[in-house]
């Protein structure tokens, strides 16, 4: 039954994160690993009852099928924060609902690219679009990423005359390196979007987790017509809802709205509707100011503990939000090998391989700080120092 399966799932990676979290499940292992929102932060109570004014509004219809562009009011809600946090006037109708931000990426899939088109992307970047977009069959053109942003001399080079569709970037807090694009190499960047005709794919899950800094600007605000928004209530409300959203021109809605018909016909109006009542008696504002309090404490205790702990020769990234760091042993080491040494000392992370779509050896790797507290972080810091000791007397005598 070989060839029952379709060619598209030729060389569609497996989950590296979802093989670690077998591991995690191991409650003496200590996992900076997943990209997990801490469940301390999830509003149980306030979600109870907000459920339970939905059925009491709404009765069995709430049940019933819906739309597929999703509640209006909550649309009305997403499209009020994006010109209160942003300063973009977004109208709900350029607004519709998805089961995460993820089904945002597949949707995109399908409507823009054909086999073998190209996609620009992060390197390294998010191992879930890597993933995803692989289902298509696209030609992934990645685009190196340091501390400021996306390589713009890279950039102009690979997209000049590529006939890339789009460009898919985290540009604040990114996944996986915790960095955030300076606004100047947003400009940069959208200048090449605009030159070379490709989108822009701004997927924002993280971008108000800031514990310290300013806020940087959207692309959304240099090239209102080829940007696309991402964003997403997994990380600042629960993920258990599956709700996200798209935010596009009118000219893709369009495409995008047949294409979501076609996959699901729409997301959850119950949990829409939850959603929305939790929004409007709650603060959303203060819930979130608890949660990046605790992961800016989260954070500096890792990097705190990565300082004590760790040789000079292995560098970090000092992300003013989000949650993850992205981490760089010396070149000739291996953060595979580091990671096999690891899960015998009881701690696990994400080595560097998954993010780059050659999946190539890589020193790099990625730290997780929101779902632990300081004190197991210390402890978890520790067991990785022993283990890079392990692994770095082996090397030394292979």
């Amino acid at each position: 039954m070989e060839n029952i399966f379709a060619k598209r799932m030729q060389g569609v990676p497996r989950s590296f994160i979802r093989e670690i979290l077998k591991v995690s499940l191991d409650p003496s292992v200590v996992s900076f690993a997943g990209g997990l929102p801490n469940p301390a932060f999830f509003p149980v109570a306030e979600i109870q009852r907000a459920t339970e004014r939905v059925f009491a509004t709404y009765g069995a219809g709430i049940l019933q099928y819906s739309n597929t562009e999703g509640d209006i009011k909550l649309r009305e809600q997403i499209s009020a924060r994006y010109l209160a946090k942003k300063g973009l006037s977004i109208p709900p109708e350029n607004i519709f609902i998805t089961n995460g931000s993820q089904q945002g990426i597949d949707l995109l899939g399908k409507v823009l690219l054909n086999d073998g088109d190209r996609v620009l992307i992060e390197e390294p970047g998010y191992l879930g679009t890597i993933q995803s977009l692989s289902l298509f069959r696209v030609q992934f053109v990645p685009v190196p990423v340091g501390d400021d942003g996306m390589d713009v001399e890279s950039l102009g080079r690979l997209s000049d005359g590529c006939g890339a569709k789009m460009l898919y970037t985290v540009p604040t807090f990114q996944n996986p390196s915790g960095i955030t694009y300076s606004d100047d190499n947003r400009e940069k960047v959208a200048a090449l979007a605009k030159r070379n005709k490709f989108i822009v794919v701004e997927d924002d899950p993280y971008g108000e987790l800031r514990f310290s800094g300013a806020g940087a600007r959207s692309f959304a605000q240099y090239l209102p017509e080829q940007t696309v928004l991402l964003g997403s209530f997994s990380k600042v409300v629960a993920p258990g809802l599956r709700l996200g959203w798209i935010a596009a021109p009118a000219w893709i809605c369009e495409k995008l709205i047949i294409a979501k018909q076609a996959a699901d016909l729409h997301t959850s109006s119950f949990t829409q509707k939850i959603l929305y009542e939790f929004l409007l008696e709650n603060d959303l504002d203060e819930h979130i100011k608890k949660i990046t309090q605790a992961y800016g404490t989260q954070c500096r205790a890792m990097q705190e503990g990565l300082s004590r702990h760790f040789p000079a020769t292995i560098s970090f990234t000092k992300p003013e939000g989000g949650m993850f760091l992205w981490g760089r042993l010396p070149k000739e080491m291996d953060s595979m090998q580091l990671f096999q040494e690891a899960v015998r000392e009881k701690v696990v992370f994400v080595p560097g391989d998954p993010f780059y779509t050659n999946r190539s050896k890589t020193s790099a790797f990625r730290l997780n700080f929101s779902c632990v507290d300081p004190e197991t972080i210390e402890v978890g810091i520790k067991r990785m120092a022993r283990a890079l000791e392990v692994y770095g007397a082996c090397s030394c005598r292979g």
